[in-house]
């Protein structure tokens, strides 16, 4: 069985099983997280989320708010999409078959799936190369491992082309799937990239408010006008598309916050989100 090793361990989070362990529950409790240590006592359901992608240092405390969220969730299938930032590899690209390994273990493809969503559609390719050296995937795997104790697979997708088409095809292949498994859905995206702190919330907040509307339209013309530097709007719109066509009503803004509110280093920051859909 192929085995993806870490690409990022060690980097944008421990790579022993301990230390990572304590990075996460930080996470959880610091004053950007949520405070608590999961499962949550909410039992919602919760269609999807976006999350973002950076080092946990900067971002991870952001992102539990999303996996806090879904904690009380018990998903046979969790479909995490993001940004190929290596530009390797497929345009859209899922994998057959194999394991993703982290610190604390591994996680099974859920290879049924995979060759499904490529018979569904097309554009999304089986290519295990596309997924070798990024990190937008992979450091979701270790948060997930630790708020879910019962066995799960993945279905990761990584993308290229983050084209409005592009997202709206991947977006209702990926419904299509969770339609027939139980199924979380994770969007995997950093928002405004190396501007000054006040720059980037403002920016941040006119794309975040299209998202929570649920308006992709309105997401991607935000996107274009302000040239906002999200790298993983394809994976948030296909993210929005997906939820809505499982019935998402609404979207909840759970947390944001910039590298610079959480380092204090504030003239060049990255935004982060946690969003739900529900």
């Amino acid at each position: 069985m192929q085995v993806r090793t870490p690409a990022v361990a060690g980097m944008f989070y421990p790579k022993t099983s301990q230390e990572l362990k304590s990075s996460i529950k930080n996470c959880f409790l610091h004053k950007y997280g949520p405070g608590k240590l999961p499962p949550s006592p909410d039992d919602e359901k919760i269609i999807g989320v976006i999350c973002p992608h950076a080092g946990y240092e900067y971002s991870g405390p952001i992102a539990a708010n999303s996996y806090y969220a879904i904690s009380s969730q018990r998903p046979e299938l969790v479909i995490i999409i993001g940004p190929n930032h290596w530009g390797i590899g497929r345009n859209v690209a899922t994998m057959k078959e194999g394991v993703w390994r982290t610190p604390l273990g591994d996680i099974e493809v859920d290879a049924e799936n995979s060759i499904e969503i490529n018979k569904i559609c097309k554009s999304i390719e089986l290519d295990s190369f596309s997924h070798t050296r990024d990190h937008c995937l992979e450091v979701q795997l270790p948060m997930l491992q630790e708020i879910f104790s019962h066995k799960f697979k993945i279905l990761p997708l990584i993308l290229i082309d983050q084209s409005y088409n592009a997202t709206r095809e991947i977006g209702k292949a990926i419904a299509k799937i969770a339609k027939i498994k139980n199924t979380m859905i994770i969007g995997s995206s950093d928002f405004t990239h190396y501007e000054p702190n006040d720059f980037a919330h403002a920016q941040d907040k006119s794309l975040i408010e299209a998202v929570v509307s649920l308006d992709v339209d309105k997401f991607y013309k935000i996107l274009q006008e302000k040239q906002v530097s999200a790298c993983g709007y394809g994976a948030i719109a296909s993210t929005m598309i997906a939820c809505k066509e499982l019935g998402a009503t609404k979207a909840i803004l759970n947390k944001y916050a910039t590298s610079g509110d959480i380092t204090g280093d504030k003239s060049s920051v990255v935004g982060y989100a946690s969003i739900a859909f529900v």
